[in-house]
């Protein structure tokens, strides 16, 4: 399928913060007003939907999945919202991926950024549209009171970035590391991104809506988790393999694992997130580049899902080679 991708953004345009994962719970009331404020500088209306404006929750969900899926196929069929940025990630999406209305991103693309539980919805998007989804940060990620370890010039220069891709007017354009990456495996290979969290990822694989087998010819995988035992992300990656899909691609590119690794004083460590990774793929030669700036330790490199990029995992160099906007 060829990438559908969004129109691009335009000042004045407006942008809703939703709450198709977790809720935005009350004492995050300031990142909210600090993004809000963010967007409104960069020339963008701001509008909060009601989940998120009234701080919802249903357990640890912003709301039950029908009520979801109903919030954002408002947002999708809204010819005034231009782009939906989620407040925040959980364990929600995968269970509303056959409420939505995938015709009506059909008739309207428009950008969805986040990463972690965002995952499965670029994912079943981009398999049943085409939609090249953002995988990016959460709203409070570009307010600055987030990540809050990172120093204000990488907040300022993810931004920028983030924002010149979804106006257009930054194209072709190699990512920006932030500490080196790392060579798992040399080489270089071009392809689309496809990826996200992993645990999505396998759940998407494993739902009515996945990837045809073709979205992996020559593509590289990105991929990150967080708070996993390192055991099963070994499982996950083989159930890749017996896929096919380690068969297809052209490269791997690893985000920054957060809680993975196993530490020297467990049972069986210390065991790394490289070795099991370099266990798995010990029968395939495709480069893999590590240490990449998405995930869940710090501002994410935006990743547009479906767009063409070059990885040089020898010289650790990732580089987009298209727009993703429209």
């Amino acid at each position: 399928m060829e990438p559908l991708r969004p129109k691009r953004l335009n000042p004045g345009d407006l942008i809703a913060i939703a709450a198709p994962s977790g809720p935005r719970m009350p004492h995050r009331r300031d990142q909210l007003d600090a993004v809000t404020g963010v967007l409104e500088e960069l020339g963008y209306r701001v509008r909060h939907t009601p989940l998120v404006a009234a701080a919802a929750h249903h357990y640890w969900r912003a709301a039950p999945p029908e009520a979801q899926a109903a919030e954002l196929n408002e947002l999708l069929n809204d010819p005034e919202v231009r782009a939906i940025i989620p407040f925040s990630g959980g364990n929600a999406t995968t269970a509303y991926l056959d409420r939505i209305d995938y015709d009506a991103v059909r008739r309207d693309p428009k950008p969805l950024l986040g990463f972690s539980d965002i995952t499965a919805l670029h994912l079943a998007l981009h398999s049943q549209t085409g939609l090249v989804g953002m995988h990016a940060d959460f709203a409070p990620g570009l307010s600055g009171l987030f990540w809050e370890d990172a120093a204000a010039e990488r907040h300022r220069e993810i931004r920028d970035l983030l924002n010149g891709l979804l106006t257009g007017a930054i194209g072709e354009v190699s990512l920006p590391a932030d500490a080196a990456w790392e060579t798992w495996r040399p080489g270089r290979a071009t392809g689309r991104l496809v990826g996200g969290l992993l645990d999505r990822l396998i759940n998407v694989e494993a739902s009515p809506y996945a990837l045809p087998p073709e979205t992996w010819d020559g593509a590289v995988l990105f991929w990150e988790d967080v708070g996993r035992n390192l055991g099963h992300v070994w499982n996950q990656l083989h159930v890749l393999r017996m896929n096919g899909v380690f068969d297809r691609v052209g490269a791997m590119v690893v985000g920054i694992p957060l809680d993975v690794e196993i530490p020297a004083d467990a049972p069986f460590g210390p065991v790394s997130v490289q070795e099991v990774v370099l266990d798995v793929l010990a029968d395939y030669d495709f480069p893999i580049l590590a240490g990449v700036d998405f995930g869940h330790t710090g501002p994410n490199l935006p990743m547009p899902v479906g767009v063409r990029a070059a990885v040089d995992a020898t010289s650790r160099e990732l580089r987009l080679l298209e727009s993703p906007v429209s």
